[in-house]
């Protein structure tokens, strides 16, 4: 998580954005249109009267929403672009006349190592007001209302007035490219206009945009909004005429060599700066030179979200007294900047022995405001990760994939520190279907292992504190005031089947032993779509798993399950063995470090592993410590890989992974000793 430049700077280049928009409706060929009809009820039967109202083909305008919302409403909130409704009419002005559009994570050292600690001052960590909002396709609302003659509190919050506000802009885009409108006009011609709507401000992004909408036709899409509207789009193969995105005049993005994304991807090479500060070669930023895989395997891609909009994130991380990450993909039109070349080591996921053996991508957007994430940077980022898992043999499931709140703490005193993005928002179990890795059944009852996977739209915790972020705004008296109910991937856990049941207890948020909360932020309490944990108990309609060291109890009903039943391996403590320790890092022991290396201490976290508990096995990782604390490898064992005879079995324990020395547990098959 990154920061935000102060409101002020944000407010001014608003203003200029939307002077541009107004100054574009005023002198374009395109004038507001009446409207024609009584406006329709049916969701279908709106799209095909917008469609016809403004001269765009159906078919064209359903696949500019889909990849847009999905044809989802999010009755009155804003992405994280500050875009509204299923056609993403942006209205950054209204979202950023709200107080803190961003926030810093306190307490959590990004590069997680206690041989060299890194310590941000984020006073001294501030991004310049420029590149905020550089776009004038932020503010597309202007425009919309202007061609509607709707009031843009009307195409926020409607949505059937915000899909003629997209019918009337695609027309618009279309009339000045100098082509010709009508609902019976060929859908290959509108690629140009499409390519604009999209809010890109480089022509491989606008281009990426397009073609995504154009494969959408061709593969058709049924679906049910998050309002109960049934929406379709037949499959109908166009070749598209892309003559008309050079008529754009879009900045071409730099792509060089070695750029490490999907050929149809919009991607563009900035550079993180690896650079020493000053005479004292411990003293540089912002990441740490590698040589992986060859010299250790990634094992993990983490997922991250900016706390921020993205012209100031790229801005942080081309600070060298800063902190690097590999990606950063941006919510209007899924455009990726690349940082960082995935054999070098970023600092992002608060914990060294994570960052080491880890890719990390921030994207655009907030945790704990409730507003939701673009489905064109769902594809992008979803391309971009399968095409690194399968480049570097990374296994596509919650194990590997996983979101810095999935980041264990390094040690006991770290662990109330770690961030919580992407958060509980974003849509874990539609990201893995982009990326061809559905979660799937794989058991039964009897097989042991359960993962969660509630359905996305009528998963709605009622969270509180939505208001109080940042987390450095004192949190309120409890009750804090209700997030807006919206579709969740997190289930929340509790000490009994029960709806009434106190939650669960983190010890590492509380240690006081007291329950977590609903406040966004209190995560200690939830399991998230795709990850796997050990059944516990079965009692009618509620499903036990074994959580942090405790029986934790979700709503499962069959009716409307919200986990799946799995298939895999279990670790339990040996026998004889009343506790076992649990780990944030994976360390080799003490007789592993060459002279002159400082040993770095196997320290275990506050929790405990007790005989009869069960944990999911996510895999099985040598002891490993990659050494790096001079900006030119001049201390003695830089830029190697120390390894020790200790092995480690990675377990999903809580809402984060941790790690259990190999000696003390027994791994079984999940079925052996399952609940009956």
């Amino acid at each position: 998580m990154h920061l935000s430049p102060p409101p002020s700077g944000r407010r001014l280049l608003l203003a200029a954005a939307v002077a541009a928009a107004t100054a574009l409706v005023a002198t374009g060929p395109v004038a507001a249109e009446p409207l024609t009809a009584q406006p329709a009820t049916d969701r279908q039967e709106q799209y095909a009267a917008a469609a016809a109202e403004y001269g765009v083909p159906q078919s064209v305008l359903l696949g500019v929403s889909y990849l847009e919302s999905r044809w989802d409403t999010h009755p009155g909130q804003p992405s994280t672009s500050g875009g509204y409704g299923p056609m993403h009419l942006t209205d950054a002005q209204h979202v950023l006349s709200t107080p803190a559009s961003g926030h810093v994570d306190e307490g959590e050292d990004p590069r997680g190592d206690d041989s060299r600690p890194l310590t941000l001052d984020p006073a001294t960590a501030s991004a310049p007001a420029e590149d905020v909002l550089p776009q004038a396709s932020l503010q597309t609302v202007d425009a919309a209302a202007a061609l509607t003659g709707l009031a843009e509190e009307t195409l926020r919050t409607d949505a059937a007035a915000n899909i003629r506000g997209g019918a009337a802009l695609l027309a618009s885009y279309q009339k000045e490219l100098g082509a010709q409108v009508g609902a019976g006009t060929d859908p290959a011609a509108w690629y140009g206009a499409v390519a604009r709507y999209s809010g890109a401000d480089t022509e491989d992004a606008a281009a990426a945009f397009a073609d995504e909408v154009y494969d959408q036709l061709g593969l058709g899409a049924t679906r049910t909004t998050d309002d109960g509207q049934r929406v379709t789009l037949a499959a109908t193969t166009v070749t598209p005429d892309q003559s008309g995105l050079h008529k754009l005049g879009l900045r071409r993005a730099e792509r060089p060599d070695g750029l490490e994304c999907p050929v149809r991807l919009a991607c563009e090479w900035i550079p993180a700066p690896y650079k020493q500060l000053s005479a004292d070669p411990g003293d540089y930023g912002n990441h740490d030179l590698g040589n992986r895989p060859a010299q250790q395997k990634i094992e993990y891609i983490v997922i991250h979200d900016t706390e921020g909009y993205f012209g100031p994130s790229v801005n942080l991380v081309k600070d060298p007294t800063y902190l690097g990450w590999h990606y950063t993909l941006r919510s209007v039109d899924g455009y990726v900047a690349q940082h960082i070349k995935a054999k070098d080591v970023g600092w992002h996921a608060g914990n060294w022995y994570v960052n080491a053996k880890s890719i990390g991508l921030e994207h655009e957007g907030f945790a704990g405001h409730g507003t939701w994430y673009t489905e064109a940077m769902y594809r992008a980022s979803a391309k971009l990760v399968r095409h690194l898992a399968l480049r570097f043999q990374i296994p596509l499931d919650r194990q590997h994939i996983i979101g810095h709140d999935n980041v264990p703490g390094t040690t006991a005193g770290t662990v109330a520190g770690m961030h919580w993005d992407p958060g509980p928002y974003w849509d874990w179990s539609h990201y893995f279907d982009l990326m061809k890795a559905p979660f799937h059944s794989t058991g039964t009852p009897n097989t042991g292992l359960v993962t969660i996977d509630p359905d996305f739209a009528t998963n709605q915790p009622a969270f509180t504190g939505c208001n109080q972020q940042p987390p450095g705004v004192p949190k309120p008296t409890p009750p804090a005031a209700p997030c807006p109910l919206r579709g969740s991937s997190a289930v929340i856990l509790r000490t009994a089947p029960s709806a009434t049941a106190p939650l669960v207890n983190d010890l590492g948020l509380r240690p006081n032993g007291t329950p977590d909360t609903m406040y966004i932020s209190d995560h200690g309490a939830r399991a998230s779509a795709g990850q796997t944990y050990a059944l516990a108990d079965i009692q009618g309609d509620w499903t036990a798993i074994w959580y942090l060291n405790q029986k934790a109890w979700f709503y499962n009903p069959a009716s409307a399950p919200t986990a799946k039943w799995a298939n895999g391996f279990v670790v339990t403590p040996k026998a004889g063995k009343t506790t076992i320790p649990v780990y944030g890092r994976a360390y080799p022991e003490r007789a592993a470090y060459p002279a002159g290396v400082p040993y770095q201490t196997i320290s275990p976290l506050q929790y405990s592993l007790s005989a009869g508990q069960r944990y999911a096995v996510g895999g099985v990782l040598p002891g490993e410590y990659y050494r790096a604390v001079t900006f030119d490898g001049s201390a003695p064992g830089d830029w190697t890989v120390i390894r020790g005879e200790n092995r480690y079995v990675q377990i999903q324990f809580g809402h984060r992974v941790m790690f259990v020395n190999l000696d003390d547990v027994q791994i079984l098959p999940a079925s052996v000793g399952a609940p009956a």
